[in-house]
């Protein structure tokens, strides 16, 4: 080739590489703020026999390789048009690609043959393709009847139980206890390689609250044992006069504890003497008002004097626990407003 035709195909090169290198840059990007790619954990991947590639988190990569996540490796620096082996054998199961490659991030579906069963009890997988060549899971699929590959049935316990399938070498089986008890001991017990369970099968004791507490002027009905079991209902009563604040039902909860207790709040005096009230939307005098008393949680407005004393505004109140504070702008009429300039009251003065 002659220098000439060299020199003019350099643009062309030139154009060639800016477009790789531009979509490489794009790959790069798009993976590295790819949220779903799982933060990298070698020692989980190696525990599944996968070799984690170079990290691409923090440094770029190779111009022959690209930032793509790789599982539980993360983002890792991949070999550009990696494979896998194909076609694969796996000892009692049938292989079939999912797609029409055995590219990187392709799957493998992995099918056990009848009678045969994976360690996890499961008679089908999915196996990926992963960063470092290897197909994520080639396991052999075991024989149902095969007892060397299983543990005996795990220990049945009293007021629980454990889940069922096949107890095969490496499955995890969990206990759980009846509504009302505690689990003690390891939740989870695993058929080791000796076909032994990995740890004594837990407990399940009842769980039981104490005698519930007082609440202040309530009565508890019909309350006589020192414990109760869950979901036993016990309930409050307030003594005369005091307002019940929450529920009077009361449950024993699965931890052991009452869930949320009443009060009992008392009624607010009204301690204004000599200038009427707005209550329940009427305009009273003190003594219309039953013995001078609200209940918690009721407003009464109290009349207050304008900065240039000619008319009179509402200022609210609210009955909180036989506390019933006097508006900051309320003056108590003096005896002779009251009895001799009963105009002058602020009560009986328009309204600003």
């Amino acid at each position: 080739m002659s220098r000439c035709s060299s020199l003019s195909l350099l643009p062309l090169l030139l154009v060639l590489s800016l477009f790789f290198t531009e979509g490489s840059g794009q790959t790069r990007a798009r993976n590295l703020t790819d949220p779903k790619c799982p933060p990298r954990n070698k020692n989980f991947a190696g525990t599944t026999g996968h070799i984690c590639q170079k990290s691409c988190e923090r440094r770029r990569c190779a111009r022959s390789r690209n930032c793509l996540c790789d599982g539980h490796c993360g983002l890792s620096c991949i070999s550009a048009g990696l494979s896998c082996p194909w076609p694969v054998k796996i000892q009692n199961a049938e292989t079939q690609l999912a797609q029409e490659s055995n590219m990187f991030g392709d799957f493998m579906k992995v099918v056990c043959k009848p009678g045969f069963r994976m360690a996890d009890g499961e008679d089908r997988a999915m196996s990926r393709c992963q960063g470092d060549g290897n197909w994520s899971f080639t396991a052999p699929c075991t024989d149902v009847l095969d007892l060397s590959y299983f543990c005996t049935p795990p220990p049945k316990i009293e007021n629980g139980f454990h889940e069922d399938g096949l107890f095969t070498i490496g499955k995890e089986v969990r206990y759980w206890c009846d509504y009302g008890y505690r689990l003690e001991g390891a939740s989870s017990l695993f058929c080791q390689e000796n076909k032994e369970w990995s740890h004594p099968a837990p407990t399940c004791h009842s769980v039981n609250c104490s005698r519930p507490p007082n609440v202040a002027q309530a009565t508890l009905v019909a309350v006589h044992q020192s414990e109760y079991p869950v979901g036993t209902v016990i309930y409050y009563l307030c003594k005369k006069d005091f307002y019940l604040d929450g529920s009077n039902r009361v449950v024993c909860l699965e931890n052991g504890s009452w869930s949320q207790l009443p009060y009992c709040r008392a009624r607010c005096h009204i301690t204004a003497q000599r200038s009427r009230v707005v209550y329940h939307g009427r305009k009273l005098w003190i003594n219309e008002i039953p013995d001078g008393l609200v209940h918690h949680g009721e407003i009464v407005r109290f009349f207050c004097r304008s900065q240039n004393k000619t008319c009179s505004f509402q200022a609210e109140s609210r009955c909180f626990d036989g506390v019933l504070p006097l508006p900051d702008c309320y003056d108590e009429p003096t005896y002779l407003q009251y009895h001799f300039f009963p105009k002058r009251v602020v009560s009986e003065m328009p309204s600003c």
